[in-house]
């Protein structure tokens, strides 16, 4: 993936780019020597700079220089700028760059001047990528992981979009296998007015109260609109093939009305079903066969996974003549290469980790162009909800797990979808109920809508109080904003499009959250500190801008989050 200079480390670049260039004129460093790849970032602590480069460093053996030398060469040939205030060299021939106020308080036009395009770029081209997630079986409602899963994937999705790729948004329902039979049993067996516990109750039944629904939907006859096909249900107890088609369409109907509610919309539903319908499991075994990485032993075929880095081989036909789950995976991801997805990107459950080589492998083995590394898998860990101290492990309506709906309709969806996001996917995730509904500095997203909301009263006192914003007026003095909170947050408005470059890069979404909090921070520090509202209009204009660049970074982040941006709480 090409490296994405956000304006300020552009900015850096072309100063290092214009010392080489000096540097090769007189002599210095051979004129035929090219740029290295180097590396402009931001120093852990703040003494070390505002922007640290490695450019020396990586030219002083091709230059054959001391690197440090070398470092202090290119420090003396910068151009001079009105950015950069001093530079220091630092370590083995770190270039460390201390920037003006000036540089700072130009960040507050460029929020104000892009607008909702702060923060974007367009690395990616418009590429096409393909983000699949939730994919849950349309067996039951969608529990907590579920609810983890879809606002990974929506945010990844809303993440990638920011960094300029073209994005479809899919989810792959496994509308077939074993898991389907045992919920169309289920309902069949509440339709004959059967009930969990009873001596003819299937040993496999899905238990919750939500079969009961779907049974007696069912036996009124009830019509189910899903993707453009309605389903009725025929009320006869005894067709299997009818019962569970219409129980598919209830649920996946249901699942479609959770993630509405959620924020989460998908551009494609994809069928597992399809898959054998239109024959592309078995076009793909065909290929794989011709391509000469199966073989048959025990009555079985295998695809020689160890080719392509697998522990062992693997099972893809068993002797009974069913294929094992990970082949029509491979079909489907088959599917995403062959509609032009040129990067795909798949969310799932860490359980699924078993399945991921051998996906890898088999597509890999069709040898049809298919980049090494594709698909890139998403995984995510177990949520725990807590509620006064204990966990909440049970719902009303589905029995052995805690609802996604359940927990909207507890806390609100913005709190469901930030406590959800808010950690690293991998890693495990508690949410505390308690917290998620308190008015308080310390449930994060309360804190981060405050500070929008803030702003947007603090724009609406001005008004009434006959002090109106002077956009023009603000812009041309923000040399006022010289004070250390002031700098601090313009320092904070700047690493918003770093930010959005690294959560699209390492698909980690959750930097958005913790950037924001972060971003607040600052907002309400400087807020204490520094009157807004004051007699001097030059001032109070200023200070109005820099209000309103930290609003529409706040809301340019939320919306990758896919959270409100409230204007008064």
């Amino acid at each position: 993936m090409p490296v994405v200079k956000t304006q300020l480390r552009a900015l850096i670049a072309a100063h290092i780019e214009g010392a080489l260039d000096a540097l090769r004129a007189a002599g210095t460093l051979p004129a035929d020597l090219p740029s290295p790849d180097f590396v402009i970032e931001r120093p852990k602590e703040r003494a070390h700079g505002d922007f640290s480069s490695n450019a020396a460093m990586l030219l002083a053996k091709p230059a054959r220089s001391n690197p440090r030398a070398l470092a202090q060469q290119l420090a003396d040939a910068l151009p001079a700028s009105t950015a950069i205030e001093k530079v220091e060299i630092a370590g083995p021939g770190f270039i460390n760059f201390h920037l003006t106020p000036a540089a700072w308080q130009q960040q507050v036009r460029d929020v104000l001047d892009a607008g909702d395009g702060y923060g974007h770029n367009a690395s990616a081209g418009g590429q096409t990528v393909g983000v699949e997630y939730v994919s849950a079986n349309p067996t039951g409602p969608l529990h907590v992981g579920h609810g983890r899963a879809a606002v990974i994937g929506d945010c990844i999705a809303r993440v990638m979009a920011a960094n300029g790729w073209n994005v479809k948004r899919e989810f792959y329902y496994n509308d077939a296998g074993v898991q389907i039979e045992n919920l169309a049993k289920s309902t069949q067996a509440r339709a004959k007015g059967l009930r969990p516990g009873d001596a003819d109750w299937p040993a496999e039944a899905y238990n919750g109260d939500y079969i009961g629904d779907v049974a007696a939907a069912y036996l009124r006859g009830e019509s189910v609109e899903v993707d453009g096909h309605t389903i009725i249900g025929k009320g006869d107890a005894d067709d299997i093939d009818a019962i569970r088609a219409f129980s598919v369409a209830w649920l996946r109907r249901e699942q479609n009305e959770d993630l509405a509610a959620y924020g989460v919309s998908f551009d494609r539903y994809f069928l597992e079903s399809s898959l054998y319908t239109d024959g592309k499991v078995e076009e793909t075994v065909r290929e794989l066969i011709a391509n000469g990485h199966t073989y048959e032993e025990g009555g079985a075929l295998w695809l020689r996974t160890t080719d392509f880095g697998d522990d062992k081989d693997r099972v893809m036909r068993k002797s009974d003549g069913n294929y094992t789950y990970f082949v029509p995976d491979v079909a489907y991801h088959l599917s995403k290469w062959q509609r032009g997805y040129t990067r795909a990107v798949t969310e799932l459950g860490a359980d699924h980790h078993g399945s991921l080589a051998r996906v890898k492998a088999g597509l890999q083995a069709l040898d049809c162009g298919i980049p090494a590394g594709y698909p890139d898998y998403v995984l995510h860990q177990m949520v725990t909800v807590m509620r006064g101290g204990e966990e909440v492990k049970l719902s009303k309506r589905a029995g052995s797990y805690l609802t996604l709906r359940d927990l909207i309709d507890e806390v609100g969806c913005d709190a469901t979808r930030w406590f959800l996001i808010a950690r690293k996917p991998d890693s495990q995730l508690t949410f505390d109920i308690d917290l998620a509904r308190s008015q308080s500095n310390d449930n994060p997203v309360y804190y981060v809508q405050y500070a929008h909301a803030r702003i947007c009263s603090l724009l609406r006192q001005a008004n009434e109080k006959g002090m109106p914003h002077d956009a023009a007026n603000g812009e041309a003095n923000l040399q006022l904003l010289d004070d250390a909170p002031a700098q601090e947050l313009m320092r904070e408005l700047s690493r918003f499009a770093d930010v959005v470059e690294a959560a699209g890069i390492t698909l980690e979404p959750h930097l958005i959250a913790q950037y924001l909090r972060e971003l607040a921070n600052a907002f309400h520090g400087w807020y204490h500190a520094s009157p807004v509202l004051v007699s001097d209009a030059a001032l109070r204009d200023a200070r109005l801008a820099l209000a309103r660049a930290t609003r529409q970074v706040l809301a340019n982040g939320l919306d990758l989050l896919g959270v409100s941006t409230p204007e008064s709480m």
